[in-house]
């Protein structure tokens, strides 16, 4: 078989001051850190060589910014869909401010008042793989850590509560394809930053 299958790589935006804090960072539209800027580029020249039928952004500035010096910023469509989970009242507070609250709250699972619960940020997954899906060559997506979680869960066809097993690190690079044909999804590769460096 020589067919050639789509891979649908995922870049996950670089560091913010909310990500090296741990404060949930939902729709909250912050910039890079210069060390985020840094990482982005170096994500650019991993990056470099491979070619992509369509490029994706989220709106959000540190996902575009991230596609931005990458240097797809010319070519990337923004996708709605691609926002961060919208943490609603968590917005801002950290997994351990939180715990202190509920301490048997999982976001995978219970969602955020106020904001999305898995099913939606599900729903909002699923219409992205529909759409990739339909897409002939390989796709490249910039958006956030816990969105890309729950996309990854929902090509595999698994319920976004099994996002909680996909770490993903800022400006990592990760990789979704198919095995022997289009009804096999799988993941090529997740959460590499050797590009980053120290």
């Amino acid at each position: 078989m020589s067919e050639v299958l789509p891979v649908i790589y995922l870049a996950r935006h670089g560091e913010t001051a909310w990500s090296v804090t741990g404060q949930h960072t939902g729709l909250t539209d912050l910039p890079l850190t210069a060390n985020g800027e840094r990482n982005a580029r170096r994500l650019g020249e991993r990056l470099r060589g491979l070619s992509f039928t369509k490029v994706f952004t989220s709106p959000l500035k540190r996902a575009s910014r991230t596609c931005e010096l990458a240097g797809f910023g010319n070519v990337a469509e923004v996708d709605r869909d691609l926002v961060e989970w919208d943490y609603g009242q968590y917005e801002g507070r950290t997994s351990a401010d939180i715990l202190k609250e509920r301490p048997d709250w999982q976001l995978f699972r219970d969602g955020c008042p106020g904001g999305e619960s898995p099913q939606q940020v599900g729903a909002r997954a699923n219409r992205v793989v529909g759409r990739l899906r339909q897409v002939p060559g390989n796709v490249l997506v910039f958006s956030s850590g816990h969105f890309l979680r729950v996309f990854a869960a929902r090509w595999l066809g698994l319920e976004p509560g099994a996002s909680r097993f996909f770490l993903l690190i800022t400006a990592s690079l990760s990789a979704l394809g198919y095995e022997h044909n289009l009804s096999t999804p799988v993941i090529r590769l997740w959460d590499d930053t050797r590009h980053v460096g120290e």
